[in-house]
């Protein structure tokens, strides 16, 4: 990701055709990592699936000690599926994993190697989908309702102590129609790239007005993406 790429993904404009989706991913990563995780000097942050590294400066900044972990082998750390991630039991203090849950085929051995990592005392922050258009990166299996998503993690030995549910279902669709249209406008010569603009922002205007209508519980049992906070629940 160039210089321009990550500006867009962290300060997305209002033509941007996935706005809505990072900024309230992005509010509710800083939210959680300022108000409960609060990494300083001596914080070892371990990022399962970093891809391009889109939130670490949030960790770096504070003081924190940030290890990327990818199957790219231009990763800090590269991650073989199936295998054991090479890093220590229980060096991290803090578990990190951005929408990557959805592409991961093994579950057991992803979130068992997340517990393996994580201290004790540490916490791990987890954001993945709800409702979403099917998106392989190289693969995506799942989706997940809140219920099913908290199960998953509880079955799997984490203690759940915070779930934040994003965009509802009146945004969301907005969004799918916004990504047809984005799709359409652009095999447009000439007309198509100048219309998406305007069309973008309007269409971005609309979903947030139709979050700020959404009632609290629907988009929490209906939301296009979660994150969660958990810890390491004692074994029985």
């Amino acid at each position: 990701m160039n210089q321009r790429e990550a500006s867009d993904r962290k300060n997305p404009r209002w033509w941007d055709h996935q706005r809505q989706p990072l900024r309230a991913l992005r509010r509710s990563v800083v939210a959680m990592v300022d108000d409960t995780l609060r990494p300083a000097v001596g914080t070892t942050v371990v990022d399962l699936g970093c891809g391009d590294r889109p939130y670490e400066e949030l960790f770096v900044e504070r003081g924190a000690t940030y290890i990327g972990c990818d199957l790219d082998a231009t990763a800090q750390v590269r991650i073989t599926p199936g295998e054991r991630v090479p890093l220590e039991d229980e060096s991290a203090d803090i578990v990190v994993s951005f929408q990557v849950l959805e592409h991961v085929a093994d579950l057991d051995w992803y979130l068992g190697e997340a517990r393996r990592l994580l201290k004790p005392s540490g916490a791990m922050l987890l954001s993945t989908h709800g409702a979403w258009l099917y998106h392989p990166h190289p693969t995506d299996f799942r989706r997940w309702t809140r219920a099913g998503l908290l199960l998953e993690l509880v079955q799997r030995g984490f203690s759940v102590f915070q779930t934040d549910a994003l965009m509802g279902p009146l945004a969301w669709t907005t969004q799918f129609r916004l990504l047809g249209i984005r799709h359409a406008l652009l095999s447009l010569p000439v007309a198509g790239p100048l219309l998406l603009r305007p069309v973008a922002t309007l269409m971005n205007l609309r979903m947030v007005v139709e979050d700020a209508v959404t009632p609290r519980q629907i988009r929490e049992d209906n939301a296009s993406m979660y994150v969660t906070l958990s810890r390491k629940a004692a074994r029985s």
